[in-house]
């Protein structure tokens, strides 16, 4: 009778850990695609990734480069000061977003022009991504601004 449960109890061990394992599968496959990692445009610079690589970018709208184009089509330059990405997006920007201000965008790096899917700027006075604050005080070019 002793070995029966023992038996039944390593069975009951193993199925839990089989389930365990699978569902970790399960979530990660499910997650592969939802993941997006944020780079500064000097990371961008410094080793461009794939053209099938879905990230995001932030920094500060440069001075002068906003250029609207046919329809909503809208390009303009990001930096953080150590180096610029040239970014395309076809869409309608955020109201609060302006030059020599912070934004994050997500898309693609295709032939040295970061192709955006999604455009977010800051909501307030303040704000700007955590991401996008280290990056820029990295290259030295962030203020912090008095409240």
């Amino acid at each position: 009778m002793k070995g029966l449960k023992k038996q039944r109890r390593v069975q009951v061990i193993l199925v839990a850990v089989v389930a365990l394992v699978a569902s970790t599968a399960l979530i990660g496959y499910a997650m592969r695609d939802g993941i997006n990692f944020f780079r500064s445009p000097s990371q961008v610079m410094a080793e461009p990734p794939e053209p099938t690589e879905v990230f995001r970018i932030g920094g500060l709208v440069s001075d002068g480069s906003i250029v609207r184009g046919q329809g909503a089509e809208v390009s303009f330059s990001v930096t953080d000061g150590g180096a610029t990405v040239p970014v395309v997006y076809v869409g309608v920007l955020p109201d609060l977003f302006e030059e020599n201000q912070g934004m994050v965008g997500t898309g693609r790096y295709i032939n040295g022009v970061f192709e955006a899917t999604e455009i977010l700027a800051k909501h307030d006075e303040t704000y700007m991504p955590k991401e996008v604050i280290d990056a820029l005080k990295e290259q030295g070019v962030y203020q912090e601004v008095e409240s």
